[in-house]
């Protein structure tokens, strides 16, 4: 098998430039050599260890480096590619397969992952490590693992010389992680010339897991709103060893303590009923009754309980929810703080008035606590009566013949929602099947895919990608 290899010097090199000029200067530099067609799922496991041990880990993000990696692979193929970056060492790269005046097809993942604490991983977590045929490491699911799949059914589509009715896209960026900001929501404010022409989007968000032996495609459509919050309570200041009957810290403790108690109302809105019912057929047999009417089913006593225990995931789709991740006071032991202060991850239902839940959450947490909203926004729909979406279905039965495929809504946002809002129709899909237990490594430990879901994931892509772009 033939590699890329890595011109140390060429790169060291190009670090030094401005990002406009460092991606002009490696176009400009002779070719690495190139891989076989066949080899391209093969060499895909390979790739996906070298991404995984570039670390773009957000923050800081330095995504520029994953970029240069891609660079250096499109570049072997001489494939030319833009690379730009909106702050220092936040990269974002793409490059295009001209064809017809079709809307565009662009395949698109983020660089950037989220970090890992080693100490609860049995394998370093930047490492790539290969155990039993599973590559480990930080982002081989969210999102390295489809990136690398995309890009080598993006080249196999440029080596096999096809004739295509629609522009291909390739596409690699920052900060999603982090809300996109400086990703592809920048490049929509800063170079708004490059979705003029884009008409379909490939992204992640999609679950494709193996439960019971069944095979379980959920197709992203739309998602929950997300509205990060953060929280303040006041208080009196002094020394640690002067009693008070209030302070900044127990006003918010007890804020907290209320939202924690609460229950919000559970409602299934109709995207999330679509979903749970085609959902129901491949679920375990005491749950399928339940994902078939899950607004009566949540109304029976325990069933949100258990839902919530061994499908979290879903439960998330059945009302709105509030995580309290980050908390902060006094920075030493003996001082009494003048402020306290958390942060929220709260994820709204499709359909919730955002001011209409901050005005509930306001009378959880009570008059002491000052709400700030840091991030907020609504996201649009993908239709899923589309020639698009039945190709997917279509793909993936062919790979999968026994799989139950439903367009979903997510927990969780992407990208995606920058790009519907310009009226592109995006889709969650993931070409792979994982376990369920091998889900939990997503933002979790010990993440992680499997080589056979890397190789079959690049057959399975490229059969999508020539079956929507192919003349």
């Amino acid at each position: 098998m033939t590699r890329v290899d890595s011109t140390a010097s060429r790169l060291r090199a190009a670090a030094a430039l401005p990002a406009a000029v460092a991606a002009a200067f490696l176009l400009a530099a002779p070719a690495a050599a190139q891989v076989a067609p066949a080899d391209l799922p093969y060499q895909a496991a390979e790739w996906l260890q070298e991404y995984i041990r570039i670390d773009t880990v957000n923050p800081p993000g330095n995504e520029t480096a994953g970029a240069r990696f891609l660079g250096e692979i499109l570049e072997a193929e001489g494939i030319p590619y833009e690379l730009v970056e909106s702050a220092p060492g936040r990269g974002n790269i793409w490059a295009r397969l001209p064809g017809g005046d079709a809307p565009a097809l662009v395949l698109l993942h983020h660089i950037d992952v989220v970090s890992a604490d080693p100490d609860y991983w049995t394998v370093p977590p930047l490492s790539g490590e290969v155990r039993d045929g599973v590559i480990y490491g930080r982002g081989a699911i969210d999102t390295k693992g489809l990136g690398i799949v995309h890009l080598a059914a993006f080249l196999e589509l440029h080596r096999s010389g096809v004739a295509l009715d629609r522009d291909v896209i390739f596409m690699a960026t920052a900060d999603e992680e982090a809300g996109g900001y400086l990703g592809v929501g920048w490049l929509v404010e800063q170079r708004p010339e490059l979705f003029a022409d884009m008409g379909w989007v490939l992204n992640e968000g999609g679950g494709s897991t193996v439960l019971d032996g069944h095979v379980q495609v959920a197709v992203e459509v739309t998602q929950k709103v997300p509205y990060w919050l953060r929280l303040t309570t006041l208080g009196q200041p002094g020394h640690g060893s002067r009693p008070r009957e209030a302070t900044a810290v127990t006003r918010l403790v007890a804020a907290l303590d209320r939202l924690r108690a609460h229950e919000f109302e559970a409602r299934i809105v109709p995207a999330v009923d679509t979903y749970f019912r085609g959902l129901a057929p491949s679920m375990p047999p005491e749950w399928r009754s339940r994902y078939a009417a899950m607004g009566a089913a949540l109304r029976e006593p325990g069933v949100a309980r258990d839902m919530l225990r061994e499908f979290p995931g879903h439960y998330g789709l059945t009302r709105n929810t509030c995580n309290i991740t980050r908390l902060g006071a006094s920075d030493k032991i003996n001082v009494v703080p003048t402020e306290a202060w958390a942060e929220l991850d709260c994820r709204l239902l499709p359909d919730q008035d955002p001011r209409a839940f901050l005005a509930e959450l306001g009378g959880i947490l009570g008059g002491d606590v000052a709400v700030e909203t840091q991030m907020g926004f609504t996201p649009a729909v993908s239709s899923s009566e589309t020639g698009l979406f039945r190709l997917i279905e279509d793909v993936t039965r062919k790979h999968f013949p026994d799989a139950t495929i439903v367009p979903s809504v997510i927990a969780g946002f992407t990208d995606s929602h920058f790009l519907r809002d310009l009226g592109i129709t995006a889709y969650g899909y993931s070409p792979f099947a994982i376990p369920l237990e091998d889900r939990a490594g997503v933002h979790g430990n010990d993440e992680r895919l499997s080589i056979e879901n890397v190789r079959r994931g690049v057959r399975v892509m490229s059969d999508v990608i020539r079956g929507w772009a192919v003349e």
